[in-house]
């Protein structure tokens, strides 16, 4: 069943918007949704994300190489969930998908119950390499963001602005990436996802190629942007530690193909104490799922 009504509005970062034209949608097993034609308005539901049945596959050297199979995940709006696994069990191909990039799949993967397509500003994802223009300021890397949208140069700018000061690089506005640390320019990167307010947040090892002080320090920041914008996150890492420190819920994948194996629940207060006889009993717990497991 669909209704198209008019003269709708809704309340976002309070202030009062229209939306034209909405679709009230019902559909059997799910909750009644509201959502802007073409796109995602909003949703009374509680999942943000739903995979069923997802598989991936390539074509190597003439036979087919699965690469993902079976994966059935349920991820709820502001959770953070963390995906370990193995090198090779498909982790970043499945990030890949939710943000539109891979569509070529089977089975179903919907975002605010909308199966995802394509590219969508309400998707950000941050690569391990933070892939900053070298010709261009931090300044000018964050706008860059912008460039599919119809958002003003008045308001571009006051977003840039507040987006560094919330990763913390006032004073480096002008600065280029070759003067930055490794730790500040993936802060850059980072604040281009977090600049167009994604409701979903995808992290593909963001922290792999910096140094263990940099990496704890940028966990540290990333727990407290999560908590004050309130994203559903999803974060791929090699890291067990990390995992724990940030995730809600640690999914964990093996190999060949790739599919779920278990999901662990990290039922910690925040901020979470690494030390801590709970926290070091979770964190080995995951581990235990990766003894014996080669580097592939």
């Amino acid at each position: 069943m669909t209704i198209k009504t008019a003269a709708v509005h809704l309340r976002q970062n309070d202030q009062v918007l229209p939306v034209p034209t909405l679709e009230v949608e019902s559909r059997p097993g799910r909750k009644t949704e509201l959502r802007e034609v073409g796109k995602v308005a909003a949703t009374s539901a509680t999942t943000a994300l739903e995979i069923a049945g997802l598989e991936k596959s390539f074509t190597l050297q003439d036979r087919i190489l699965k690469v993902l199979e079976h994966i059935d995940l349920s991820v709820n709006t502001g959770e953070f969930v963390s995906i370990v696994g193995a090198s090779g069990c498909g982790k970043s191909t499945l990030l890949r998908i939710l943000a539109g990039l891979d569509n070529e799949y089977v089975g179903s993967a919907d975002y605010l119950g909308v199966p995802i397509t394509g590219t969508d500003l309400g998707r950000g994802i941050v690569f391990q390499e933070h892939r900053l223009f070298p010709w261009m300021t931090v300044e000018e890397n964050i706008s860059l963001a912008f460039s599919a949208t119809k958002v003003g140069k008045e308001e571009r700018a006051a977003r840039v602005k507040a987006q560094i000061a919330v990763v913390g690089l006032q004073g480096f506005e002008h600065a280029y990436p070759h003067q930055l640390s490794g730790g500040m320019s993936q802060r850059v990167a980072i604040a281009r996802a977090l600049v167009l307010r994604p409701q979903l947040l995808l992290l593909d090892e963001p922290f792999g190629a910096l140094d263990a002080l940099t990496r704890l320090k940028l966990q540290q920041e990333l727990e407290l942007l999560w908590e004050k914008e309130g994203m559903t996150t999803i974060l791929v890492t090699h890291d067990v530690e990390e995992a724990v420190f940030l995730g809600d819920r640690i999914v964990v994948m093996e190999s060949h193909p790739g599919r779920i194996k278990r999901i662990v629940p990290v039922p910690l207060a925040r901020p979470r104490e690494r030390s801590s006889a709970e926290f070091q009993r979770i964190k080995a717990d995951v581990l235990s799922d990766f003894y014996n497991v080669g580097v592939e």
